[in-house]
């Protein structure tokens, strides 16, 4: 019996991505430009990366002193969680390689990091490979979070690329992905193994980007899927003009996607976590704020509205900051006696006893179920942010201050609110057309540099915002992109996070419209990814980085 697919998957397995010129030929070299050095810790990250320090920058061209085309065998890996085009950039991996020569073969280790680790892989062929063009997921060879850390488990990547013979490994992943993938390439290096590494920038939060990296993959079409939701949203605040909505965002460490989303669509509202921690902000403070939106709106008659909020804020708002690192402290002094309680709320009065009169108060103004989040770390020491439900406790602390407010004859507004999250309709999306064409560039580039025998770079392609035949492809050393971090007390190399800049043109932009948006009815209406139509329509780059390129 076969597979039943939709229209629309048909037509998508059918599409043809477009590359950059140097990318269309087999007949490709490697230009190199100055030596890559990080801005910061560079004595540091030498003394880590002897064998892969100080690398060049890498330009790929057409023509000139090609790279060799004998037959290599590659692997691909997907790290992290998903990303709208990863399969495309293996697609453009296997496309290119089996272009520069067919004997060229490409395996597929399963279910990330670990699959790597224990030697569990497949060989990617025409039919596994045309099933997945264009498709959203990591579902051709799934993906994990697990981490190539320790001696033992360098090693036991050594041991499985030996017995397959690889020339190359290409690493689909974030920052923490890419640095691992640098602490590969550099062990490797060092032990004379003839495996290179090589990174791909995927994360739809947006924060892996800068000089050489215009944006990750994923980013375009997770924050045009959310913003259609978001956008209908809108209309339906227009048609029953009785709720707020209020709607949390992905976006842990910076609010890249909740300001490209108030870009799409022009909500009300819109919270910036770096702004929030630039001005000391307090959770009071954002409350009152959104108070006096709702009720200046509430006097035009308006009692609905839409709201945008990231949903790592807690982490950036100054004296839940500060709460948190108390607790954090606590949570490190008195492990065994935590460990010895059964009951949350046991927990819950212990932590709070032990915290400072303010830490106190802030903790005690939370529901039980954010109490309870913030007694909790992930596997790198952060508190697990999206599972605070930050629009709930908006709303709560909203409705109260209203409720004040009301009984002080201060206002009539009436106030009815509805809570959404955004999170997991955005990382396995349909790619756009836009993500589509830059991720099959990410994979045919990523053949060059292995055919070339580079390793430790991740793949960059810049220029994104003019036409693909002006898209200039390359790689950039992941050493030059590294700074150190203290993690779990120990010094730690990492990418650093790209945070919403201030001083940039997207959030001046933002700034300088924000005050219309907020007592005006500006909302715009994306509607659905258009995936055939107008090349305005369809190719469209974001606008963060329309407006960060002019």
């Amino acid at each position: 019996m076969s597979k039943e697919i939709s229209p629309l998957q048909k037509l998508r397995y059918e599409y043809k991505p477009k590359l950059p010129k140097a990318l269309r030929g087999t007949n490709v070299s490697v230009s190199f430009g100055a030596a890559g050095t990080p801005d910061g810790d560079g004595e540091k990250i030498k003394e880590l990366f002897p064998n892969t320090f100080g690398q060049k920058l890498v330009t790929i061209t057409e023509g000139g002193d090609a790279v060799p085309n004998s037959p290599i065998k590659v692997g691909v890996v997907l790290s992290g969680g998903q990303a709208p085009g990863g399969h495309n950039v293996i697609a453009g991996l296997y496309d290119a390689l089996k272009n520069a020569n067919p004997a060229n073969k490409l395996y597929g280790f399963l279910k990330g990091p670990a699959g790597i680790m224990k030697g569990n892989y497949v060989e990617l062929d025409d039919e596994i490979i045309d099933s997945h063009r264009n498709t959203g997921g990591f579902s051709m060879i799934m993906s994990g979070r697990d981490k190539i850390t320790t001696d033992e488990d360098l090693s036991n990547c050594k041991k499985n690329f030996d017995a397959l013979d690889l020339d190359g490994c290409v690493i689909i992943g974030g920052d923490d992905s890419n640095t691992n993938a640098a602490v590969l390439a550099e062990y490797l290096r060092a032990v004379g193994s003839k495996t290179c590494i090589i990174g791909v920038p995927k994360t739809i939060d947006g924060d892996m980007k800068n000089e050489y990296i215009e944006t990750s993959f994923g980013f375009d079409t997770a924050c045009k899927t959310y913003s259609e939701l978001i956008g209908n949203i809108c209309r339906d605040a227009t048609s029953a003009v009785k709720y707020w909505h209020f709607v949390r965002l992905m976006g842990r460490a910076a609010s890249h996607v909740t300001l490209e989303c108030g870009f799409q669509t022009h909500p009300n509202i819109t919270l910036v976590s770096e702004e929030v921690s630039a001005k000391n902000t307090t959770l009071g403070e954002i409350v009152d704020y959104i108070v006096d939106v709702i009720v200046k709106r509430a006097e035009q008659g308006k009692n609905y509205g839409v709201l945008l909020v990231p949903e790592g804020l807690p982490e950036f708002i100054s004296d839940i900051k500060t709460t948190i690192d108390e607790i954090s402290a606590i949570l490190g002094d008195k492990e065994k006696e935590l460990a010895a309680m059964s009951e949350t709320a046991e927990k819950i009065a212990f932590v709070s006893g032990l915290l400072s009169e303010g830490g106190k108060k802030v903790y005690a103004s939370l529901p039980a179920s954010a109490q309870q989040v913030l007694l909790t770390r992930d596997s790198h020491g952060n508190v697990p942010l999206s599972q605070v439900e930050t629009e709930r406790l908006l709303i709560d602390l909203v409705g109260n201050k209203i409720k004040q407010l009301k009984a002080q004859g201060k206002t009539n507004a009436k106030f009815a609110a509805q809570n959404h999250f955004f999170g997991y309709e955005g990382r396995c999306a349909m790619p756009t057309n836009f993500d589509a064409d830059y991720c099959y560039s990410l994979g045919a580039a990523a053949a060059v540099l292995v055919r070339a025998g580079l390793t430790g770079y991740t793949v960059n392609v810049l220029n994104m915002t003019k036409d693909s035949d002006e898209w200039v492809a390359g790689g950039v050393p992941v050493t030059m992109m590294l700074c150190i971090e203290t993690r779990k007390g120990k010094d730690t190399p990492v990418i650093k996070k790209a945070l919403v800049d201030l001083e940039g043109k997207p959030f001046k932009y933002f700034a300088a419209n924000r005050d219309e948006w907020a007592l005006n009815d500006c909302y715009t209406f994306p509607g659905a990814i258009q995936y055939y139509g107008p090349s305005e329509v369809c190719d469209i780059t974001s606008k963060t980085l329309a407006l960060e390129k002019n």
